[in-house]
């Protein structure tokens, strides 16, 4: 049987930690080897203070340095650190999706793990759950860190999102926490297979909290996200959550439909009046605009075939190669 389909049928029970955790952190890594050790030890460092049973869940999304290499090693000292390794960049919504699914605690937060999202927030995170609140929502109080084309990159993609997918995602990050009736109703109740974190986390409802962070800087390399993959995950959103392109679709049509009118009727009028109808020029344009209109009404309706498409294939939002701190661990070598 090949490798992967081994992994992917082994359960994924941890090692050395048979009671179930107050809280599981699950932490997306790609190409974060120079910090993971870091993030790792400050993290576990505030939920010592919070006194709460934990584990720490890192998931490589394909990383191309030492990153898991670094995860092996603290699940070697620690019990409490687990570690999936996709076979592939798969992005950061997979792995969100595959750390969900194996935490195992009462409480679940998800936070980037350049440390970015400060480990600090985690206790007032906690205080809102224990007061009752299912979803626990880290909100940036400001982006003084990001570069000016950062912020405006960040503004473009929620102002985007809240008003087409009718969210309000105004300085939300996917720094969280959530319930375990949250988790739950995320990875067995939703299964669609292109999914917007953010999103869902609101969608879903249940008594929510905001809890306000100031970015923190990276404790090293790089930033990941190009302008590209902010506009693939903001068509990812707007499509998972409003049919309003399709309604401008309808909309372009009405208007190329008036716009044809009034050209038809001018020219109708030169004819009547005598006069020679426009030229070239005139006709040019007014082709130039309705094919225009068409394209892009196309282009509309082809995304949402193309996510009906990506749907109904049914491939596995990831496939993991290696993992490490659970039983029965076939990804060891």
């Amino acid at each position: 049987m090949p490798q992967l389909e081994i992994l992917e049928s082994l359960p994924l029970r941890p090692l050395a930690q048979p009671e179930v955790p107050v809280v599981s952190v699950v932490l997306p890594a790609h190409n974060e080897g120079d910090g993971i050790r870091l993030a790792l030890e400050t993290i576990a460092g505030v939920l010592r203070q919070c006194n709460v049973s934990f584990e720490l869940i890192v998931v490589d999304d394909g990383s191309r340095d030492d990153t898991f290499a670094r995860v092996q090693e603290a699940a070697a000292r620690h019990p409490y650190v687990r570690g999936l390794r996709f076979s592939r960049n798969f992005g950061k919504e997979a792995a969100l999706l595959a750390g969900l699914r194996v935490a195992r605690g009462q409480a679940v937060i998800t936070m980037d793990a350049d440390l970015q999202h400060p480990p600090s927030a985690i206790p007032e995170l906690l205080r809102c759950w224990r007061e009752g609140a299912k979803v626990v929502h880290a909100v940036k109080r400001d982006r003084s860190t990001d570069s000016r084309m950062q912020r405006l990159r960040a503004q473009l993609f929620n102002g985007l999102i809240s008003r087409f997918g009718r969210i309000d995602l105004a300085n939300a990050s996917d720094f969280k926490l959530l319930d375990r009736v949250a988790v739950d109703v995320l990875i067995e109740r939703l299964p669609e297979r292109g999914r917007f974190y953010r999103g869902l986390a609101q969608w879903i409802g249940f008594p929510q909290a905001n809890v306000q962070f100031n970015v923190a800087p990276r404790i090293a390399g790089a930033g990941k996200w190009s302008l590209l993959g902010l506009v693939n995950l903001a068509m990812t959103a707007i499509l998972s959550f409003t049919s309003a392109p399709l309604r401008l679709v309808t909309i372009l049509g009405f208007v190329t439909l008036v716009f044809a009118g009034l050209v038809g009727g001018e020219a109708l009028m030169s004819w009547v009046q005598g006069n020679a109808a426009a030229g070239f020029l005139t006709l040019e344009f007014t082709l130039l605009i309705i094919g225009s209109f068409v394209m892009i009404s196309l282009g509309i309706v082809g995304e949402y075939i193309a996510r009906i498409y990506e749907e109904l294939k049914g491939r596995p939002a990831y496939l993991l190669e290696e993992r490490v701190g659970f039983e029965d661990d076939a990804g060891k070598r």
